[in-house]
């Protein structure tokens, strides 16, 4: 099969071997892989406890079942050794672990002529921009993308712009473009960029395509661009402060990017159920202290994360990076993210930034700082887009009706010059 690979420009990663990713996801395997692995002979020989299982059944009740890995008491992968290597990798080579493995953390999705090349920020390593351009590493994208990649890629048709407009891919992409270029400029603060975007987007969410096909999108870009421009504050005191009802949705969207809903962590049990809700009505009130809802945070009081922590040094190029990355890969909108059109989409992965920025400040205060340090911003953005695009509670009614909410009372662009303060 040939395919076109359109790969980041701007990002680097390599595997440095953190295991971060065999104790976070689950790894669903096909019939296949679960064969192959029986046969390679895992017993307490080789690292796998005679108690340990190596594979968890899913579904089955109504429809076909399917399995994943299990995963260990710690939390890690059955395959995970001591070292944070994996066992299958070691003695039986690379091409041998499941293709789940083997994909992570790149993201392939069609473009209407090809596939573009996303990546999950998940990674700490693709967080902190380390490794081997990926630019350079076509070859082997190009073999997983051939086992990925279904067979009818040519038929698969470009994401809505909003509810009622869709437009050919070639003007999808001028869309695209648009959306990348708006943040390539770094000589601007990263929040005026951003600022800007929301506004432009949000404008887009109200045009009938019919009559405009072609350069005339290019000309309506350049219009709503140039506007949004004009009207953007030029710092995040000029910026209204969120509203009351913004303030409510937002922390509860920033506390379900916050949580750690893993396999290895997750707590089915009734006194597991309700220390969710209890978590659920304390960011609802926003009174008290917020309950740490892992292990990584501490419990400090909500007011304290809404005084003013600082933007450190290395923020705006590490946001650049990842909305470029995001935009570039198409991994914001359509089936890549919920199936959701691109405006909606775009305003999600908009308040990601503070949502980050809140997780970030709820870091340092958890370690007794009121100032944020690039670490914090760091740590927090592979802790929420953990979840992005992948968490199943994401794509739900609830939750694209708290960013719909978000985006009427213009809280998008509020919150996100508020925490940046």
């Amino acid at each position: 099969m040939s395919l076109k690979l359109e790969l980041p420009t701007l990002q680097n990663w390599s595997c440095h071997n953190c295991g971060g990713c065999c104790k976070q996801h689950g790894i669903f395997i096909t019939e296949a892989e679960k064969e192959r692995i029986e046969s390679q002979g895992w017993n307490e020989s080789n690292g796998v406890p005679r108690d340990q299982p190596i594979f968890v059944k899913m579904g089955g009740v109504v429809g076909k079942a399917w399995h994943r890995l299990a995963h260990k008491p710690d939390g890690g992968c059955v395959f995970l050794d001591e070292k944070g290597l994996c066992r299958i990798h070691a003695k039986f080579g690379e091409p041998a672990k499941p293709l789940a493995c083997r994909i992570y953390p790149y993201a392939f999705h069609p473009t209407g002529k090809g596939v573009t090349i996303g990546l999950r920020f998940s990674c700490p390593s693709v967080v902190a921009n380390v490794g081997q351009p990926v630019s350079k590493q076509r070859g082997e994208l190009l073999e997983l993308a051939r086992q990925v990649v279904p067979a009818n890629l040519e038929k698969a048709k470009p994401p809505a712009i909003s509810p009622k407009e869709t437009i050919p891919w070639p003007d999808f992409h001028r869309v695209i473009a648009a959306l990348d270029d708006s943040f390539e400029d770094e000589s601007e603060p990263f929040l005026q960029r951003l600022l800007a975007t929301i506004t432009w987007t949000t404008l887009l969410g109200d045009a009938t395509f019919a009559k405009i096909q072609g350069e005339r999108v290019d000309e309506l870009l350049g219009i709503l661009r140039e506007a949004a421009w004009e009207a953007t504050p030029e710092s995040a005191d000029e910026v209204q402060e969120p509203s009351a009802v913004g303030r409510t949705q937002f922390r509860l969207l920033a506390g379900h990017y916050a949580r750690k809903d893993t396999y290895g962590s997750k707590d089915n049990t009734l006194l597991g159920r309700l220390r969710l809700l209890r978590s659920a009505l304390k960011l609802t009130a926003g009174k008290g202290r917020l309950p740490a809802i892992q292990s990584t945070f501490r419990e400090v009081p909500f007011e304290e994360l809404e005084q003013p922590f600082g933007v450190p040094e290395g923020t705006d190029a590490l946001f650049t990076r990842y909305f470029r990355v995001k935009i570039q890969g198409l991994s914001f909108c359509g089936p890549a993210y919920y199936h959701v059109p691109l405006v909606e989409g775009f305003q999600s992965l908009a308040l990601v930034y503070p949502a980050v920025m809140w997780i970030g400040r709820w870091l340092a205060a958890s370690h007794g700082r009121s100032t944020l340090a690039f670490e914090d911003v760091a740590d927090a953005l592979s802790i929420a887009d953990h979840h992005h695009g992948y968490s199943p509670a994401f794509g739900t009614w609830g939750f694209r009706k708290r960013v719909r909410t978000l985006a009427e009372l213009n809280d998008v662009a509020a919150l996100s010059a508020w925490y940046s303060r």
